[in-house]
């Protein structure tokens, strides 16, 4: 045991009886934050083990367990996490425990692929730049969750988390800087009506790692042994990604460079733990490092780049250079593509058909006239047709998009700026007041990138 220790003066009993008191002190619900890690498991553990040692009539209120699947978790993750969800769910149950758990995920409409493919966002760079992506992915749903419970119980709430002072120096200084004199919880820094309990704030990583095989050996409560999560550390070579928090800064406490997190992240540039789990013989997530290097290898390749945002604004680079925007449809469409090809090799699924359907809805709204490219890419490259493909009609025919084609680039005029005033036409055709249709079509006729060059040269003038 090492010197500094948590149990070098306490003892495992102390600590339960420390989570049982926290827990005993008021009516407010806990929703543990369990991300299938160490630390996460490790809380989980000391509370079932507490819930365990209550009489029924002292097991006063709900904790409520959630996991975050951000659609993108490494396979092996996932699986390994939704397993143990629902051992811990159904032994709850078994033992008559208030422990119910829950894996949140983000809409379909706001996934990874919905964002990248359908509205074409750029991937997060590797500096950890533009990363879009842990609130909405992550954070957002997690809270979400927690205001539900808020509202359903009509009180405040605990969140508990496996956050621990030993992870790391940046760490600890922020734990201590939210900590309230004489409090054994903080107040949640974004939500509010929930407090922050870390019970396992002033263990080790050894400390961890005695606690969950010292526990009758390793065995869990709910039947799954401790060394198939040691496994899994020992194969990725890494750590754990816990429950998101924000904190004061406004930064986001989430998967460091040697953490579990999600396959496709663009943030390190290597993946770890991905890389890991190779070497040490799962050789069937080779498909997703290829996938991946080849994503971050198309970012900043112009070709696949708009050269204006999604709202219409242009800006230059250092270089002088029109600044990138969103990946071109064309460049969505081989994303797509590419990633169909990977899930096909793989044979597990990493794409799902709401996130398809909403990719499908959000290019109908905003590209695609023939309304027919996704379904047709779908079927073209699995062989399969979409649930929803034979009721795809289109907006315009083929013939007549190849006709404004060739008459838009006839009188110079940009073939983007047709479609997105016919799309436009198309989704407020059925307002009976006009003025919403007027405004829509003055947006699109101001936008900066159809003017930046004449602005350009009376800035140029007035100088």
């Amino acid at each position: 045991m090492t010197t500094n220790s948590y149990f070098s003066e306490n003892t495992l009993e102390e600590l339960i009886e420390e989570i049982q008191y926290v827990y005993r002190s008021d009516d407010r619900p806990w929703i543990i934050g369990y991300s299938g890690g160490k630390d996460s498991t490790t809380v989980v553990e000391l509370v079932y083990k507490m819930l365990l040692g209550l009489p029924d009539w002292q097991r006063h209120k709900m904790v409520y367990i959630v996991s975050s699947d951000t659609r993108i978790e490494n396979p092996l993750i996932k699986i390994y996490l939704s397993k143990l969800n629902e051992m811990i769910g159904e032994a709850a149950e078994r033992d008559g425990l208030p422990l119910k758990t829950a894996i949140v995920q983000p809409p379909a409409d706001n996934s990874f692929w919905a964002n990248v493919i359908g509205r074409g966002f750029p991937t997060p760079k590797v500096t950890g730049t533009f990363r879009w992506c842990t609130d909405r992915l992550k954070i957002n749903p997690s809270a979400e969750f927690i205001r539900d419970i808020i509202k359903k119980e009509s009180t405040e709430v605990v969140v508990v988390l496996g956050v621990r002072k030993a992870e790391s120096i940046a760490r600890k200084r922020r734990i201590e800087g939210r900590e309230l004199a004489n409090r054994v919880m903080n107040r949640h820094e974004t939500i509010k009506g929930a407090y922050v309990y870390n019970p396992i704030v002033e263990l080790t990583t050894e400390d961890v790692w005695d606690v969950l095989f010292q526990m009758d050996g390793g065995q869990t409560p709910w039947g799954s042994n401790n060394n198939e999560l040691a496994s899994l550390y020992s194969d990725a070579d890494s750590g754990e990604c816990p429950f998101a928090d924000m904190n004061a800064g406004g930064q986001t406490q989430t998967c460091g460079n040697s953490r579990f997190g999600c396959w496709v992240c663009t943030v390190v540039k290597e993946d770890k733990s991905l890389n890991g789990f190779i070497k040490s013989g799962h050789r069937e997530l080779i498909p997703l490092a290829d996938f991946r290097k080849w994503l971050i290898s198309i970012r900043n390749d112009e070709d696949k780049r708009e050269k204006k945002r999604r709202d219409g604004t242009v800006y230059k680079m250092k270089t002088g250079e029109m600044g990138y925007g969103p990946f071109t449809w064309e460049a969505r469409q081989l994303i797509l593509t590419k990633l169909l090809e990977t899930q096909e090799k793989m044979g597990y699924e990493l794409i799902s058909m709401d996130e398809l359907k909403a990719i499908d809805e959000i290019w109908d709204a905003e590209l695609d006239l023939s309304r027919r490219t996704l379904v047709e890419l779908y079927k073209n490259k699995t062989g399969q047709k979409l649930p929803w493909y034979q009721y795809k009609k289109p907006l315009i025919d083929a013939e007549t998009v190849a006709e404004l084609e060739r008459l838009a680039a006839e009188h110079e005029i940009p073939f983007d700026l047709v479609r997105n005033i016919i799309l436009s036409v198309y989704q407020n055709k059925n307002f009976s007041n006009q003025r919403k249709m007027r405004e829509a079509l003055e947006r699109l006729l101001n936008q900066q990138w159809l003017h930046h060059e004449v602005l350009e040269e009376i800035e140029d003038e007035n100088r």
